[in-house]
């Protein structure tokens, strides 16, 4: 992993310093870029807030080979983790590598590893035609993600997305205010309960609305049809001054109350803040920047190493926690100071 974070720092060219501690001090107001808008207080916020949590150890029990698998709407993925879908190689990471080359190794990755990746969306096409093409490649082991474009080109990609074989697709609501697309002359926008009804019911897929970070919103996702739910802000690219992704997940996910998938997107780290948000309630979590650094830097062997690294993190505090099954994960794991 040394030499792949090495490599990719040489690759990235600035536009990330693969710091020690990936928390968005170093790339404040870097958007485009890999940083976080505005103040970087987002950013930050989401690294933040899963440090203020600790964990119990608990050593007395029987757990010596804990169970890291999750199913997660119909997939097995081997650790609780996704590839969050992140694109746009040549104005957010300085040409480090041709966008269909680092999507195609990130899904292969990921399969050989036994999760699955997903895919951006974007301009230009290439982003997402990539991605499509990389979603064949690993027979359907991929999620698309589609951005809240206006109707025509939202519906039209969702029924390219349909066409790769995937079982499962996401919109990224988040990505309502990214300055990127604002910039290209590409608006998107937030979407009615009326016009997510649409949007879901126009598909077979099982569907993510992604960017969901208030109870009530939680609600209304899984009224207007979706699937699941990613606690997301984006990763503080979108809305400076926002909460960390672990401050609100435990009041989101009781607000789902088990009618569907909670994925957690912010600020994952180590497999110790895989097993923290698991514990607050996510049936499983997204990782965005250490994806790109390890595909970047490494390919998809890359991709490999830095999910066996995740693997064995998130062994060792199950072990250290008491912690049988990932899907099964007790809030107890969690140090209560109230």
């Amino acid at each position: 992993m040394k030499e792949i974070r090495k490599t990719a720092k040489e690759r990235f060219q600035g536009t990330c310093r693969v710091c020690p501690v990936c928390d968005g001090r170093a790339c404040s107001g870097e958007v485009p870029g890999m940083g976080g808008l505005g103040t970087g207080a987002s950013f930050r916020a989401n690294i933040e807030a899963l440090a203020r949590y600790r964990l119990n150890m608990r050593l007395i029990h029987d757990v010596a080979q804990p169970d890291t698998s999750v199913q997660i709407l119909g997939e097995h993925l081997d650790i609780p983790v996704l590839a969050a879908p992140i694109g746009g190689v040549s104005f957010n990471m300085a040409d480090a590598m041709p966008e269909e080359e680092y999507i195609m190794a990130k899904l292969q990755g990921c399969d050989d590893a036994g999760i699955m990746g997903c895919t951006g969306d974007g301009v230009p096409d290439f982003i997402h035609q990539g991605g499509f093409d990389a979603i064949r490649a690993v027979s359907g082991r991929g999620i698309p993600f589609i951005k809240p474009w206006e109707d025509d080109e939202l519906f039209r990609k969702i029924d390219l997305a349909a066409e790769t074989g995937a079982r499962i697709m996401g919109m990224d609501i988040d990505a309502a205010g990214l300055i990127t697309l604002r910039l290209m002359g590409r608006p998107v926008a937030p979407k009615t309960p009326k016009q997510l009804k649409e949007i879901i019911g126009h598909t077979d897929m099982k569907f993510i609305l992604k960017g969901v970070m208030t109870p009530d919103e939680a609600r209304l996702a899984v009224d207007c049809g979706a699937d699941a739910i990613v606690v997301s802000n984006h990763g503080g690219r979108v809305l400076d001054h926002t909460p960390g992704v672990a401050e609100v997940l435990p009041a989101v996910s009781s607000a789902v109350q088990g009618r569907a998938v909670v994925l957690a997107d912010g600020g994952v780290r180590s497999g110790a803040d895989i097993l923290k948000l698991l514990a607050l309630g996510a049936d499983a979590v997204m990782i965005g920047r250490p994806f790109s650094i390890a595909t970047v830097g490494g390919g998809r062997e890359g991709v490999v190493k830095y999910l066996e690294t995740l693997k064995a993190q998130l062994t060792q505090a199950m072990v250290m926690t008491g912690t049988a099954s990932a899907a099964d994960v007790e809030r107890a794991v969690i140090f209560d100071t109230m």
